[in-house]
């Protein structure tokens, strides 16, 4: 009898935890598809976050994840074919692509052709706006245009007289890129700032990634003997960020933000920083990178976002699709948004605005430029998302 009385309530337990499996089934998929860890380490790591979160598909969870062949270019229509795999699954309900990298406006136009109800999401989009926003319901870009001039606005709040931007050729023929140049330097102008422009050799050229960075790490010194220590350095390209970090650190200049802000970007490698223990934990490679910085000299002086923008994003998005699928949150309304990456960067402020066309005027209601708070080490935010950027530099073109 006790035995019957055993297996009964085995029977029982079975039956509960079942039906609890059961109830705890996500009622809805989402797709992320992301580059691989050689190619966008950050992006990658934020949809293992939301594995971690929600759950892996294969195992009953919510998450479903492919990473996007490296060489994406020569391999676009398997990129595209990767992607559209997504609306096989009759539960996906939303996919986030982050870098939206070229062929996911096709990508997503085949999504449409077999489901309109799948939302279709791109970060950081490769195409052009007017491309992208054909074919996604949102798309998050990073705000070079108001960081042209929320830039040199921290800039100046760090002591700056001279602000030194330093590129190629080959980058300042990008319309975004020269056209964020061109409102630095207007806003130095307004603030009350000296702009020079220092070309660098280009990484892709003949000289290559090590002879590129030589070259900073040789000029640097030169560079803040002719324009002074109160001079913020600025660089377009991230192989030279690293060589730049070292060399303001130890020079006594200043630095606001890498062009695409990250604790991760040059500071571990121009000050021998092993963040293996830390990662995925953005508070505390922040700490350690923040250690490392103020012992080098750079403190008070040298900035970043403290979360990185590809991690943030992608969580963000993921989140975002989420709660538009469970009716929380409304596509398009940026408070929903903005809850979203806070849920994800604590102690971070986000802004930003819809994308307008410089040369028509037309403000696209799927597409958001996003910045973060500018954290310098030893100081903290320096609430840059608190500025309202003149509404001028916003019309100023490449």
């Amino acid at each position: 009898m006790r035995k019957a009385f055993v297996v009964l309530g085995l029977l029982v337990t079975a039956l509960v935890t079942s039906c609890t499996v059961a109830l705890a089934a996500p009622k809805f998929h989402i797709g992320i598809a992301t580059l691989t860890v050689s190619q966008a380490e950050d992006t990658l790591r934020g949809a293992e976050r939301m594995l971690k979160e929600y759950g892996d598909v294969a195992k009953g969870g919510m998450i479903k994840h492919v990473t996007m062949p490296d060489n994406f270019m020569s391999e676009m229509e398997t990129t595209i074919s990767q992607i559209v795999s997504f609306a096989d699954d009759p539960l996906m309900k939303v996919v986030v692509v982050d870098d939206a990298i070229p062929g996911t406006t096709e990508a997503f136009r085949r999504i449409k052709e077999k489901r309109k109800d799948i939302l279709c999401f791109a970060g950081e989009p490769q195409e052009d706006p007017g491309v992208i926003t054909t074919a996604a319901d949102f798309a998050i870009g990073v705000d070079n245009i108001a960081r042209g001039y929320l830039i040199i606005h921290t800039a100046k709040k760090l002591g700056a007289k001279t602000f030194v931007h330093i590129s190629f050729p080959r980058h300042m023929s990008y319309e975004l890129l020269s056209r964020r140049r061109s409102i630095m330097e207007a806003a130095c102008k307004d603030l009350g700032l000296k702009f020079a422009f220092e070309t660098a050799p280009d990484p892709t050229s003949d000289v290559g990634v090590a002879g590129a960075q030589q070259f900073i790490l040789e000029k640097v010194p030169a560079w803040v003997q002719k324009y002074g220590k109160a001079t913020a350095f600025f660089c377009t390209n991230d192989a030279q960020t690293e060589p730049l970090l070292k060399q303001v650190a130890a020079q006594g200049a200043l630095f606001v933000e890498p062009d695409l802000p990250s604790p991760l970007m040059g500071y571990p490698g121009a000050f021998g920083i092993d963040l293996s223990k830390e990662k995925g934990n953005w508070p505390a490679i922040l700490k350690k990178v923040e250690g490392a910085v103020i012992k080098a000299g750079g403190k008070g002086n040298m900035g970043t976002w403290a979360y990185s923008y590809g991690w943030s994003t992608v969580c963000a998005l993921t989140e975002y699709g989420k709660r538009i699928t469970e009716k929380k949150a409304k596509l398009g309304n940026l408070k929903d948004l903005w809850s979203c990456y806070a849920k994800y960067t604590p102690g971070a402020q986000w802004n930003g605005a819809f994308y307008t066309d410089s040369n028509t005027g037309v403000k696209m209601k799927n597409f958001v430029l996003v910045y973060q708070d500018t954290y310098v080490f030893g100081r903290g935010y320096m609430k840059a998302t608190d500025v309202k950027v003149p509404e001028k530099f916003f019309k100023i073109k490449k």
